[in-house]
């Protein structure tokens, strides 16, 4: 018996030994800071940020639960009800999408517009980071080159001149928009023949250009793809697209509970930019890295955590 009980008092003391060391390393003991859901859509971009939010909080001592993979409209209503107390979303898609407004090229009114018109619904708009992934219009550098293509207005000309020489990709969505396929075409003054415009899934996008299949296509500014395939972000001259600029959005009650986070979200919003955003997904999707190694290294480059 005395042998048991002296086995049973080691078992005890390993355990509040572990306990103890937990709650000294910010673990979810009684020293949390408090508990955040943060969401999360479901492309690579999406996925770093929440994951980046995720490791950041858990680091200054929140307990963190995690809602990624979702649709845009899904995690909008996610957040308006309750089921997620913040999320990384777009100027663009918030003012076009959510409060039906005309799109707006200015980064800066952009954000303002939708800042003052989430407010009013108790949703939170942190500071915009200087990020833009909106709409790109992208070709193989190299072909680019040769045609004397470096801008929107330069395909244009040559579309006009050439109507049958290039085939070019866009998504479902960006052929249905107004400020897609249809928008760009009139406000550049030029049109690809119905029969030269192959329509395919997102993800196929960039393999279809890389691979000649296509001569132009539709993509997003901060793609790492872009860098890993050689491929040329044609100049929108004539501002056609709207800003995409990205930004944390919280819940009021959230924030006025953890008034901090505005602080804490507002240094990572002030490293992020469009090519460090290009970046960080060429690591994910053309290195094929971790999101949450990516996500973590970045964090410690920047200083934010340790």
């Amino acid at each position: 018996m005395k042998k048991f009980s002296l086995i049973g008092t080691m078992v005890l003391l390993l355990v509040f030994s572990l306990v103890a060391c937990s709650n000294a390393s910010g673990g979810s003991s009684g020293n949390s800071e408090g508990t955040i859901k943060v969401g999360g859509k479901g492309f690579t971009e999406q996925q770093i940020l929440s994951t980046m939010t995720s490791i950041y909080l858990k680091e200054k001592g929140y307990d963190v639960e995690e809602a990624s993979n979702m649709g845009s409209t899904v995690v909008r209503k996610a957040l308006e009800n309750g089921q997620v107390d913040m999320y990384w979303e777009y100027t663009g898609t918030a003012l076009v999408i959510f409060q039906k407004q005309d799109p707006l090229a200015d980064s800066e009114k952009a954000y303002q517009k939708v800042k003052e018109t989430d407010e009013k619904d108790g949703l939170m708009w942190l500071e915009k980071a200087d990020l833009n992934n909106t709409y790109s219009i992208l070709m193989k550098e190299e072909k680019a080159k040769n045609l004397g293509i470096k801008s929107i207005s330069d395909l244009a000309n040559y579309v006009d001149k050439n109507p049958n020489k290039l085939k070019f990709a866009s998504n479902a969505e960006f052929y249905a928009r107004e400020d897609g396929m249809k928008g760009l075409q009139e406000h550049y003054g030029f049109e690809f023949p119905s029969k030269n415009v192959v329509k395919m899934d997102s993800g196929l996008l960039y393999n279809a250009l890389k691979d000649g299949q296509v001569d132009v296509s539709v993509g997003f500014a901060t793609d790492g793809r872009i860098k890993g395939f050689n491929l040329l972000a044609l100049e929108d001259d004539k501002n056609f697209f709207p800003a995409y600029n990205v930004a944390p959005v919280v819940r009021e009650k959230v924030l006025n509970k953890y008034p901090e986070l505005n602080d804490l979200m507002n240094k990572v919003s002030g490293n992020l930019n469009t090519e460090a955003m290009m970046q960080l997904n060429y690591k994910v999707d053309v290195e094929h890295k971790e999101v949450s190694k990516v996500a973590r290294n970045w964090l410690k480059e920047q200083g934010l955590i340790e």
